[in-house]
């Protein structure tokens, strides 16, 4: 898997339609769930696409500290469902984390997590803060990654 990181001004159309469409399949038609996935946040997000001969399979976003949580965080963490098997989101979310410590120099991270997703997060380091919530009725636990744990 190719994966190229991009702030949103450096996203072409394509690009930009092709993770609008795999965001679309994958948290509105396959999980069923109607939620505003536009939510004015992608300007301020940086992009993480994952493609195999060209076509987008992996993506999450990326957000500095304060832009979304008090931490630097990644989200909108998706795989198309016939991609899985190969294991692009470990790469996908392993490149997502590299990025945040490397280029922003930042020791802890933050996501929201699907709680089905929680042994998948504790398997890159992440661990589990505060109690479930829903989010677009879907149950969620906010989870962390630091460096100097």
């Amino acid at each position: 898997m190719k994966i190229e990181v991009k702030t949103y001004n450096e996203l072409s159309r394509e690009e930009l339609y092709a993770l609008l469409q795999l965001r679309a399949e994958v948290f509105v038609v396959e999980q069923n769930c109607v939620y505003q996935d536009i939510d004015g946040l992608d300007s301020k997000a940086v992009h993480v696409l994952g493609t195999v001969n060209n076509i987008l399979c992996a993506y999450t976003r990326l957000f500095k500290a304060g832009d979304y949580f008090k931490l630097p965080s990644i989200g909108r963490v998706v795989v198309s469902k016939k991609e899985r098997k190969h294991k692009y989101g470990k790469q996908i979310m392993q490149a997502s984390v590299d990025f945040i410590h490397t280029k922003w120099k930042e020791p802890q991270i933050a996501l929201s997590a699907q709680v089905y997703l929680v042994k998948f997060y504790n398997e890159l380091g992440f661990y589990e803060e505060g109690e479930e919530y829903l989010e677009d009725d879907i149950p969620h636990i906010k989870m962390i990654r630091d460096t100097h744990r």
